[in-house]
């Protein structure tokens, strides 16, 4: 890559680095891998940036690569990373049978519901939504893309995004219903009201 595409890949893909991460982090659930499918799919699009078509979009362009990592190399990935996790664990635990009296006292559940905002309960309730239905709705309602750019990214028709994106609000809403009903008065009410408090 000459230095002039480089500088082009730079202003134009860089910036949407926060908006990769929080969509990998939806799909992961999980920080350290979230960042290592940012990375990857930065690599990629750096890589392949000579195939990237000015004037087009350059998000949608992004989230179908990280897609496409994610469902080729995520499970993969977390089946290593948990087996290290796990002999690290093994490991880390010898010896530790006298610590458990310096634990710090857990937060009070006054504490827990003060401290539990809205993007978090959101993300939870994303948790419980079926995998496809859940990246169009971060892909509609967080990212903002509309349904001919979410269509490129999952590669399926229009109406199929519609469908998705339907099935996918209705068991966010069930799930944040639920919550609600648990009494939890910090969760929204809706994902429009998680949007209007600036998270995403």
């Amino acid at each position: 890559m000459d230095a002039t595409a480089r500088q082009a890949f730079e202003e134009i893909a860089l910036p949407h680095l926060d908006s990769l991460f929080g969509v990998a982090l939806r799909l992961t659930r999980d920080r350290a891998t979230a960042e290592d499918l940012v990375q990857d799919t930065i690599v990629r699009a750096y890589r392949f940036w000579h195939r990237f078509e000015q004037g087009t979009s350059i998000r949608a362009w992004l989230f179908t690569i990280l897609r496409n990592t994610f469902v080729n190399d995520y499970h993969r990935k977390t089946r290593e990373r948990r087996r290290t996790e796990a002999l690290t664990h093994q490991a880390s635990s010898l010896g530790e049978t006298g610590a458990a009296g310096m634990a710090s006292a857990p937060p009070s559940p006054e504490q827990a519901v003060a401290s539990k905002t809205a993007a978090e309960a959101v993300h939870a309730a994303l948790d419980e939504v079926g995998e496809d239905f859940r990246l169009a709705v971060i892909l509609a309602d967080i990212e903002g893309l509309s349904y001919k750019e979410i269509a490129a990214v999952m590669e399926c028709p229009i109406g199929t995004v519609m469908s998705r994106l339907y099935r996918g609000r209705r068991q966010l809403k069930k799930v944040l219903e639920r919550r609600i009903a648990a009494a939890e008065p910090n969760a929204p009410i809706s994902l429009e009201a998680y949007r209007k408090r600036g998270h995403g």
